[in-house]
């Protein structure tokens, strides 16, 4: 699979190609490629009842900022995407051990700015709770961290096993 410099999939005209022959009844106007131009000129010359296909939108931003200006945009409900992220997971700590290990790998979260991700880990798990999701116990180095642990991402108690958060935040 191709990517450009943006992380968007570029579908070649054979790739289109091979997915109608896969199936004829595929609707390719989602797909974006970067020269349409044959696909829907035929479309049109054949009266084909076929989808024209998107041109790759052009980006005006380099890819970096165009990056950054995406992760800055996190599709939650309003009441997650305000919320008091740190006061929350704070709260929900049980003892002095809880409210160190808490508060330290906050402000790591926070110096890498991922609070907003920390809001929508909370928003997606209350989703997956609300519809009766289940997902994994936890894997690889995410169980280093007590914050998700709180949060209900993974069922691994950092501090039980005595994990070292730095490990996750390499």
């Amino acid at each position: 699979m191709n990517r450009d410099a943006y992380g968007r999939r570029l579908v070649s005209e054979s790739e289109a190609c091979d997915l109608l022959y896969a199936d004829p009844a595929k609707d390719l106007s989602r797909l974006e490629i970067s020269d349409p131009i044959k696909h829907n000129d035929a479309v049109k010359k054949n009266y084909s009842e076929l989808s024209p296909i998107n041109a790759l939108s052009s980006i005006t931003l380099e890819p970096t900022a165009w990056h950054h200006l995406n992760q800055t945009n996190w599709w939650m409900p309003n009441g997650y995407g305000d919320m008091d992220i740190a006061k929350h997971i704070l709260d929900s700590c049980e003892g002095e051990a809880e409210l160190q290990r808490c508060g330290m790998e906050l402000m790591e979260y926070q110096e890498r700015d991922l609070l907003p991700l920390l809001r929508y880990l909370k928003y997606l798990v209350d989703t997956l709770r609300s519809n009766g999701v289940v997902w994994g116990v936890g894997r690889g180095s995410s169980v280093a961290s007590f914050v998700l642990y709180k949060l209900g991402v993974h069922r691994i108690n950092s501090l039980h096993y005595d994990l070292d958060f730095k490990e996750f935040m390499r």
